[in-house]
């Protein structure tokens, strides 16, 4: 019976060491198609997907923010930011690394106004 008990305990522990997480290119956000801060992240046991994500204001039409990185929801929403409506198209995969991030150098101005910008985008996308 204690074998049984210590096999049974070795077999788990093997499993989830065996287990590995998806990993996934991250951006925290993009403009214009192009990614300001990109790595790579290890997904959670919850998190199944990558996924790169799109919104596009209504009221602009030209201007569209991204991000990518692990998620374990792959929909589409709509809502409001200071009265101007968007919609945000996911795009989900089950490999790693396949949704493919790419970088661009910034100024410091630039890099600035993007970590302002990604404060607040970062609220309405997760």
């Amino acid at each position: 019976m204690m074998n049984r008990i210590v096999l049974g305990v070795i077999a788990v522990i093997g499993f989830f060491t065996l287990t590995e997480a998806l990993t996934c290119n991250s951006c925290q956000v993009g403009v214009l198609g192009k990614c300001l801060f990109s790595s790579k992240v290890d997904c959670t046991v919850n998190q199944t997907n990558c996924f790169t994500a799109k919104a596009e204001f209504n009221v602009t039409g030209f201007l569209s923010l991204s991000t990518s990185g692990c998620t374990s929801e792959c929909n589409t929403t709509t809502g409001t930011i200071l009265g101007a409506g968007y919609t945000v198209n996911k795009f989900c995969c089950a490999t790693d690394t396949c949704n493919g991030a790419s970088s661009v150098q910034l100024s410091m101005a630039g890099a600035l106004s993007a970590a302002l910008l990604a404060s607040i985008w970062s609220g309405y996308m997760l």
